[in-house]
């Protein structure tokens, strides 16, 4: 199975229980289509490069965060209806890190040097 980065901005609202829901139903549904959901991280709530408006509403503000999964690429067009119906998804982009882990372990090797620090190779 590929393995994908999602980063999402969902709609701000005072409290998370919104964010939660949007969280929870995304990785339940990569997780009933068989795949694994290896990473879930907040990137804050943050002002909006320009204002933004989806489902009828401006947003100014959104609460961004990533997610990091393997499914099979017929999951993706399901989670895309999904985070297109949504009134709490401003924006999303799903982004394809490689084939098997295989490749992103091998590009990590590459990109770190023997003291631990990133080299300029790209």
């Amino acid at each position: 199975m590929p393995i994908y980065q999602m980063f999402c901005i969902a709609a701000h609202f005072p409290d998370y229980q919104h964010i939660s829901g949007l969280v929870r139903q995304s990785a339940l549904h990569i997780l009933d289509a068989g795949g694994v959901v290896r990473n879930i991280e907040s990137r804050g709530t943050r002002n909006l490069p320009q204002r933004m408006r989806r489902h009828g509403n401006y947003h100014e503000i959104g609460d961004y965060w990533t997610m990091h999964f393997d499914t099979a690429p017929r999951t993706l067009l399901s989670l895309n209806k999904i985070m297109r119906r949504d009134p709490r998804v401003v924006r999303w982009t799903i982004l394809k890190l490689g084939s098997r882990p295989e490749d992103i372990a091998r590009e990590g090797r590459r990109t770190m040097m023997g003291d631990n620090t990133a080299s300029l190779d790209i």
